[in-house]
């Protein structure tokens, strides 16, 4: 074999071009993106998807045709409000089905398939629901086996997810934390409210230090907390207001049957005003309005909803809190030109201030598709009842 001879200058030749290759190359490679934190979340905009969201009623798997049907219709974002009793019972809190949690992982498999940011969401945890259609046996703001077991529950997703990017999964901790009791009685102590959290996110965070977490605001999702500015999670708001629009004739909402057909703008009657279910509750919420400067029975236009429901939510925006909008929409028996003038006013004015949104729902008496309106003429869209005038609206902001 023939020996080839390489002089010292032909190698230190050799090795600066091959280390100036390897440099070039490196250059080239495209850097990762940064992941996503909760001061800087992307203004994602989607939908509520309800399969799991009350454990008696439904606990069926997630359809990847509403993934596929969002995607192309341009939106990137869902929210999974889940019962823990669908993976759970509350006698056997640690045991968990296995079956059913694998729904919820293909979601996020469709998620990122689809190019869809999947927020996972407690719409029932362990000892609190706004939903009263079943009595917890332990209080999740009381009670340390309910507090262990929201642990126990969050900790396990965090454990399931651990490595999936921000960009494609989120968890939302509990659905609008509103009232100490079941009876609503009582407002939820500020405090009590934040040890609670400080506790979950602690206990996820031991798990998956990074995962971006949300947390609603409380009085249904209504106000923000700045106590909780320094936790660099996301806080989530809502667009129920006013209800006399968006739970007008509604079943599951006490005097709804009695509200006088609402308009936009419209001055509320000072009885829809004052409906909680307790002097205590109503006069917080009379305080509540009036140090946002609004009067009691003041007329809902695009002053009160800056008032009431954009500048407290900008405040903590401005302490470094990414805000994003966890549900909103108007039932079916509100007049359609009546939600569509309502929507285009409140839409503005969280485009304006940056804020994504997820409409409460893709399929149903809230939303786009399949909604049963009496005065909507629908377009038949694969295989769906469309509301293409509220689409389009939507597809504004």
């Amino acid at each position: 074999m023939k020996k080839i001879s390489v002089t010292r200058r032909q190698f230190i030749q050799t090795t600066a071009a091959l280390t100036g290759l390897a440099l070039v190359a490196s250059e080239c490679k495209p850097k990762p993106e940064p992941d996503i934190t909760a001061s800087s979340i992307p203004r994602w905009r989607g939908f509520n998807l309800l399969e799991k969201f009350i454990a008696s009623n439904s606990n069926d798997p997630f359809r990847e045709s509403d993934f596929a049907l969002m995607a192309e219709l341009g939106f990137d974002f869902v929210r999974l409000p889940m019962s823990y009793r669908c993976w759970a019972d509350p006698s056997d809190w640690k045991k968990l089905d296995e079956k059913i949690l694998k729904e919820v992982d293909q979601a996020v498999e469709f998620g990122k398939q689809y190019g869809i940011h999947v927020n996972v969401a407690f719409h029932r945890a362990p000892g609190f629901s706004v939903d009263r259609s079943l009595r917890e046996p332990f209080n999740l703001w009381l009670d340390e086996e309910a507090q262990q077991a929201f642990d126990y529950h969050w900790s396990h997703f965090a454990l399931r997810y651990k490595g999936i990017p921000n960009k494609n999964v989120s968890f939302n901790l509990v659905n609008e934390p509103a009232s100490l009791d079941f009876e609503r009685t009582k407002p939820l102590p500020v405090d009590l409210h934040a040890k609670v959290m400080r506790r979950v996110v602690k206990a996820i965070r031991d798990v998956d230090p990074n995962r971006l977490i949300f947390a609603d605001g409380m009085w249904w999702g209504r106000d923000p907390m700045p106590e909780l500015a320094d936790l660099n999670i996301v806080q989530s708001t809502r667009g129920y207001e006013p209800s006399q629009i968006t739970h007008y004739l509604a079943g599951w909402v006490d005097g709804a049957d009695k509200w006088p057909v609402p308009a936009w703008p419209f001055v509320p009657e000072m009885s829809t005003e004052l409906r909680y279910l307790s002097d205590e509750m109503n006069q917080t919420y009379k305080d509540k309005i009036e140090r946002w400067g609004i009067s009691l029975g003041a007329e809902w236009n695009s002053e009160r909803i800056r008032l009431q429901m954009i500048e407290p939510w900008k405040k903590v925006q401005a302490m470094g809190v990414g805000v994003h909008v966890g549900e909103f929409g108007a039932f079916s028996k509100t007049p359609h030109y009546v939600v569509l003038a309502w929507m285009r006013e409140l839409m503005g004015q969280w485009k304006e201030a940056g804020w994504g949104w997820a409409m409460w729902n893709f399929r149903g008496a809230f939303g786009i598709l399949d909604s049963e309106r009496a005065d909507v003429q629908y377009e038949d869209f694969k295989g769906h009842k469309l509301d293409r005038k509220m689409l389009e609206l939507i597809k504004e902001f």
